[in-house]
């Protein structure tokens, strides 16, 4: 029996480990064979290039695109989706896949989309029907419309995808892949290594122990970009009173993050004595291992949404960016205002860890996912309206 050709696209730093399990799985599965296809900012150094981590954990990319138009702006997203449409469409003519798989709601995801629609090649979306209030949520819709299988994280967003005119059978409530790594950290939480000797990273020379500093990872909001650097500024001048050691994690690259770029290089030379300490990306599990050991995390980045709410890690979540998004008992929602942030932090601080919510599943994502892809009836007749 002839192997299911399965082409996965990581396209962003976060991508990796949101999909690591499956890839992995579907790597081992006897009926598929994995294509990988590293592209986009996935490849850039500046904004935490991904390939070492892939290579070290024996996955062999099949595939490296650059897309990535310079500016940072609205104007350079869209132009970098339109020359990832051009690109991947190459890539797929050569790899022939059987199923393309595509993650998630960014602007160079949907460019995975739309190539593989137009080569009438079946299009598997992970993380579909969920909701955010921004771009995002557009973006994640409009692959939903595109997409044949739809591999989602919860109950509620496999609603969605139902009342979007989706066929029910080919809506697959498999998990988050990212709470697969969760699970792991869970079992073997121990902080054993220490990120600045690890990772490197620039700022303070903070001492980093269990349950004594915190985490910051903020991106800007596409559709409010121009704020990006007032909001950030918000958040750091909150970390400045709050004087505890922190991490920080650099911003995704997308319109505004030249402003959230910038505003932490101003701060970060105003204030060299602080306790901050700035890193570009690590490993996923060394990553959720650091954010099980913190005290908070603040910012608004999805990992407070999914991969805490299953660890328990308090997190102040700002903004909209994860506006209306399924969330647990452990986020607490706040705007860009420095006092309302330091009071939050405090808040979540005196309460402690939080229990674990599995609102984004268990840990075997990365098994069913494989699973489905396997055995899931590809063609015209699955994607027909009921």
């Amino acid at each position: 029996m002839k192997k299911r050709n399965i082409c996965v696209v990581i396209t962003a730093r976060p991508s990796y480990s949101r999909v690591k399990t499956a890839l992995l799985a579907i790597r081992e599965h006897p009926e598929l064979n994995l294509q990988l296809v590293i592209a986009a900012s996935a490849l850039l150094d500046r904004y935490g290039s991904v390939v070492k981590y892939i290579e070290d954990d024996g996955l062999e990319i099949t595939r490296k695109i650059y897309t990535v138009l310079e500016g940072e702006n609205l104007i350079s997203m869209a132009k970098t989706t339109g020359i990832g449409i051009s690109e991947l469409a190459t890539v797929f003519d050569d790899l022939k896949p059987d199923v393309v798989v595509t993650i998630a709601d960014r602007y160079e995801t949907i460019s995975t989309a739309i190539a593989a629609s137009y080569m009438n090649i079946p299009l598997a979306h992970i993380q579909g029907g969920e909701v955010t209030g921004n771009i995002d949520e557009k973006v994640r819709h409009a692959i939903t419309k595109l997409s044949d299988l739809h591999l989602v994280t919860t109950p509620m967003a496999a609603e969605r995808v139902i009342k979007m005119g989706e066929n029910p059978v080919n809506v697959y409530t498999t998990g988050c892949p990212s709470i697969d790594l969760a699970a792991e950290v869970k079992a073997n939480p121990a902080l054993d290594f220490d990120p600045i000797s690890k990772y490197g990273g620039v700022g303070a020379e903070i001492k980093i122990e269990p349950g004594k500093y915190l985490v910051v990872m903020q991106h800007p909001v596409t559709t409010s970009h121009e704020h990006a650097q007032e909001e950030i500024n918000a958040t750091l001048d909150a970390i400045l009173e709050l004087d505890m050691p922190t991490m920080l994690f650099w911003p995704n690259v997308d319109a505004g993050s030249d402003g959230t770029s910038r505003a932490i290089r101003i701060f970060r030379e105003k204030h060299r004595d602080n306790k901050l300490h700035y890193f570009k990306n690590m490993k996923g599990t060394d990553f959720l291992r650091i954010l099980s050991n913190s005290l908070c995390l603040i910012g608004n980045s999805s990992v407070g949404i999914r991969e805490c709410s299953y660890l328990g890690v308090p997190v102040v979540n700002l903004g909209n960016r994860q506006n209306r998004r399924d969330r647990g008992p452990n986020v607490l929602d706040v705007d860009y205002n420095k006092d309302a942030i330091v009071q939050a932090v405090r808040h979540q601080m005196q309460h402690g860890p939080y229990e674990s919510d599995y609102i984004y599943g268990n840990g075997n994502a990365g098994i069913s996912i494989a699973e489905v892809l396997a055995n899931a009836p590809l063609g015209i007749e699955k994607v027909l309206m009921y």
